[in-house]
């Protein structure tokens, strides 16, 4: 399979967004709504979309829905104790690393979706919507909550307010229900989701400035580090535990490996942090997807 091929697409819309925002007419005061319509309403549809479309065998799926959660939970921890690294931690500046924490852990959904088709087809797709509808709430608290304490506002009314949060949580409520959307209604969802992968990350790229990671190297190597080096290492190991089938470790494997959300940049920004920074670290994750990837798929399984 052709990695590099799977993920250009993403990484030339950033790129896209970068050179329309900085060499044309349509600059910043441009691509701010457009962030402010991606992040409230366009992001949330394709969210509850993508966990509503495929039913979810509570049982079946349990070992990878454990060993998800298990990797979750780790990266999550490691990205938080990054501050308390010897000599490397005590160089870190504390909002950023509140803003960009979230890089070492989030994962971009549409990729995950795209390769699990091609992966394991129709039961790639059910088990990759198990990692998503168990694993985004886990991760959008985690992000929300180092931003929330360091900004000194509400966690909770922060949590309360997340579009992304809300969304998975009504997509998660509205599956185990058996609720789905009527068939008049899933052409008008589908293109509403294409919209919101393409503007945002348009708007991840209208937003980065190449230069902006000077001041915290070795902050974006660490959480990229974590990212794209220690999870696919430990996958590896938890799918052993777990004793999870082919499938299943095929799945798990391309989760630990996937870029990390495009947008965690628009919920950086919109929180008041370093948004730029955190838009080049999801660039740079995208572009270490291509070697992560075959990483985790052929070397590590």
């Amino acid at each position: 399979m052709n990695f590099a091929a799977l993920l250009f697409p993403d990484f030339s819309l950033i790129l896209c967004g970068y050179l329309i925002c900085r060499y044309t007419r349509l600059d910043r005061t441009v691509w701010q709504p457009v962030e402010n319509l991606v992040y409230f309403f366009l992001f949330p549809v394709l969210l509850f979309h993508s966990i509503i479309r495929s039913p979810l065998d509570l049982r079946a799926a349990s070992s990878l829905m454990a060993a998800g959660l298990t990797l979750g939970v780790f990266a999550i921890a490691l990205a938080y104790s990054m501050p308390h690294w010897p000599l490397l931690g005590r160089h870190f500046e504390r909002r950023d690393h509140a803003a960009s924490a979230q890089v070492a852990f989030r994962f971009n959904s549409f990729i995950g979706l795209a390769l699990a088709e091609r992966l394991a087809g129709a039961q790639g797709l059910l088990l990759i919507s198990v990692l998503i509808g168990v694993c985004v709430p886990l991760f959008n608290v985690g992000a929300v909550w180092p931003m929330a304490r360091h900004a000194h506002s509400g966690f909770l009314r922060e949590l309360v307010r997340n579009p992304l949060i809300l969304a998975t949580a009504s997509g998660l409520c509205a599956n185990l229900l058996g609720i789905r959307l009527p068939d008049w209604l899933e052409p008008t969802v589908s293109r509403i989701g294409g919209a919101s992968l393409a503007l945002g990350l348009l708007a991840a790229g209208a937003g980065m400035q190449l230069g902006s990671l000077r001041g915290g190297l070795g902050l974006g190597a660490g959480v990229l580090t974590i990212k794209h080096f220690i999870l696919p290492l430990a996958a590896a190991l938890l799918c052993r535990w777990f004793a999870l089938d082919g499938p299943q470790t095929l799945i798990l494997m391309a989760f630990s490996a996937l870029p990390t959300a495009s947008s965690a940049y628009v919920l950086a920004a919109r929180m008041g942090y370093n948004g730029p920074y955190v838009a080049a670290l999801v660039t740079l994750s995208t572009l270490l997807g291509m070697l992560s990837l075959p990483f985790a798929l052929v070397v590590l399984t």
